[in-house]
This record gives C-alpha cells, structure tokens and sequence, in this order.
C-alpha cells in the first residue's frame, strides 16, 4: 500500500486522461514493464481520474485485471504495425479519440505520438536515443522508422519525459527540444527484487534455466542484441584467464536482431560451455538469478535508464556498469563503471569484484541504498504533477 499523501488536483478532472497501454500489452520486457509498473502505480494512487488505456491489437477477453475503478480499457483489433503504417508513414489523421473517445489528455509512453483532435493536450515519453548515438546496433528499418516519426512526435507533443538526464541531455543537443519541454521521469524498482537467500529456490531456478549446479556465474540480462554488448563481455570473460576459468556467465534475455556474430563469439572463444543463454526470464525468477550470482555485468553502449542495474542492487548482487549515457547517473557510486568499448577495462572492472570481497560488501551496502531511491509511487505522483502541468497550458 502506498503512504498518504497529496495527490496534485487536475485541472480538467473531469475530463479523461488517454494513456497507450500496447507496449505494456505486448512486451514482456523493457518498456512493456515499464509501463506496466507505471501505471500499476498510477492506479494505486489515483482512484479519481477517468483513465483510458489504449491497447492497440487487443480485445477486452484478451486484456488483465484494471489497474483500478476509474480505469477503462480501449482495446482495438487494429494491430501496432498498422497504426504505425498509417500514423506515421501515411501520416493519416485518424485521431487517437476515434477509439479512446473524449479526453482531454492524451499519453503515449513509448516513443511515438498519434494523431489527436486539436485542443487535446498531449504527453510523449521517449526512453533513449539509441538509434541515433549506437546506430550501428540498431536494426535498420527499425532506425528509419524511428528517425522519422520520433522527431515529429516530439516537435508534436505539448510535453515530454525522459528516462534519464541522459536522454533529456540527447533530446535537447539531437533534435533541438527546448529544455523546458522536457521533464526526467525516473523509473522505480518492483518490490520483487529483493534478496533471494532459500538454496531450494536458488537451485530450482538453476535447474529451469540449465544452469550447472554448483558453478559460480556472472550474470547479464537484457534483449539478445548489439546494444547490450555481449561480444565485449564474453571477450572479457576470457581475458580474466586461468585464475577465473570456472567463473560461467548467465546472459537472460529474448532473442533480439542483429544477433548471430553474439552466438558465434561463443563458439569462436571455445566457451560452449561456461555461458548459458537462458532465452526469456519471467519476472518472478528473476531476483534469484541476481541473488545467485558473484555479481551482476551490464556493460551496455547506451541505455535510457538500465533497469538491471538498480534491480541487482536491490537484490543484493554487486554491479559492474557502463560509464555511458544513463548509466552513471543510475548506479551513483553503488557500481564499478568501465568503459563499454574496452574488453581490457571490462576483464579489470570484473577481477577486481571478484577478487576482492571486501569491495563486493562495500558495493552491496552501498547498492541497497542507491536502489531504495528509485519507486513507482513516486514516478506516479511526479507523473501526476506532469499531468497537472500540462493540462493548465
């Protein structure tokens, strides 16, 4: 249960807040939770305002539990990629409130902005601009798709959050955005990940994901592709040589693009058999996979926020990070950060937390205490005072 507190009164209360809920509704991962937790967080602290989620290629038999009362679905059968052919390709006008009906606010937190009846207000989240500063790692319809229909949902929309100050930073030097356009919206960390300590538990989630019992592991978890760096980090797990030839290293995660010279790396270092791709992890076996490991690897070229970092904090397992983009600004001092592109500098970072225990503890405390900054309620209430910002222009 949330603490008490003051809810910012809206404006125009009366009037519905639209929010796109298809990325929560589709993606298991990565921004599909993000608006998940978010919005699990809005319904537990505001029961007032008319909400309207959007889910597009969806149906009400199809759809969970309202995050509360004064929630109301807006499924369509009309799938993603065609709102995507005709929104932002066509550039038709098809307004959002043909499905969401009368709001006086409309949210879309994953990128782009549809189309809206003039006098809506209008809120967009863009989480990174990967695909702008790694471009090499994005996938190349992909890219042209967002480097076209991101920029004009940004000039478009009244108002925009970013993940990060990182992001926000990108926003303002990369497109032009007027600062002040742009609010950082932190994410916060499911109070799932907490640490896992029962060896029965620890061993069944080794045995669903074939994990070899008993053998030391780094773990990395995030979508199967460029950006997450997995290449420079097997590369360095070899480079840490003999001392360490029985350290395994966990990589969870769904198959992404651009992904086959990842599984090749494996092959060609003659390590088949100390890394385990465990596929897609559910949220629940998650946590003891951190808690099991010697510690937590997340050497990304570029995150938005880097859920994984906070969430091994929270579980207790040390973290060696990227000293780029959102990254610092999330792991604090709590994390050894090293630079992504340097297998040598990732091979030391990762000695050293291995090898010192002394300094694990050390990042563990401090770990804990970086975590507990990041919550959905208080995402939900600065999201609730964005919304009474942008509804008084």
């Amino acid at each position: 249960m949330f603490s008490e507190g003051v809810i910012p009164e809206l404006p125009l209360a009366r009037r519905a807040v639209g929010i796109d809920y298809t990325a929560a509704y589709e993606q298991g991962a990565g921004i599909g939770r993000l608006v998940r937790d978010l919005i699990a967080a809005l319904g537990q602290l505001d029961n007032q305002t008319p909400y309207r989620l959007f889910v597009a290629g969806a149906t009400h038999e199809t759809l969970p539990f309202s995050p509360g009362p004064n929630f109301r679905w807006k499924p369509t059968r009309v799938t993603p990629l065609w709102f995507a052919r005709l929104w932002y390709r066509a550039r038709l006008y098809w307004p959002v409130q043909a499905f969401v009906g009368d709001v006086g606010l409309f949210h879309s937190p994953d990128f782009t902005l549809p189309p809206t009846l003039p006098g809506t207000r209008t809120i967009l989240t863009v989480h990174d601009l990967s695909y702008v500063r790694a471009p090499e790692t994005a996938h190349p319809v992909l890219k042209a798709y967002l480097d076209r229909a991101v920029p004009w949902s940004v000039a478009r929309a009244d108002h925009v959050l970013a993940d990060s100050q990182a992001t926000k930073d990108d926003l303002v030097e990369l497109y032009g955005t007027p600062p002040d356009k742009v609010t950082v919206l932190l994410s916060g960390v499911n109070p799932i990940y907490q640490p896992v300590d029962d060896p029965g538990i620890l061993e069944d989630v080794r045995e669903r994901y074939h994990i070899p019992s008993g053998v030391p592991y780094i773990f990395s978890i995030g979508t199967v592709q460029p950006r997450k760096n997995y290449e420079r980090l097997m590369r360095a797990l070899v480079a840490l040589g003999n001392a360490f030839s029985d350290m395994h290293l966990v990589i969870a995660g769904g198959k992404g693009w651009l992904d086959t010279p990842i599984y090749e790396t494996v092959k060609t270092l003659g390590i088949e058999e100390r890394v385990h791709f465990t596929g897609y992890v559910e949220d629940r076996d998650v946590p003891a996979l951190y808690s099991g490991a010697v510690c937590t690897a997340y050497v990304s070229l570029y995150e938005g926020f880097g859920f994984p970092v906070v969430e091994s904090m929270a579980c207790g397992t040390p973290v060696v990070t990227s000293n780029v983009s959102s990254l610092p600004e999330v792991a604090g001092t709590a994390a050894l950060m090293v630079d992504p592109y340097d297998i040598d500098a990732i091979a030391e970072g990762l000695r050293r937390v291995l090898d010192d225990s002394d300094y694990r503890a050390q990042l563990v405390a401090a770990g804990f205490e970086q975590a507990a900054r990041f919550t959905w309620e208080g995402s939900a209430r600065q999201l609730l005072q964005v919304y009474a910002k942008v509804l008084e222009l």
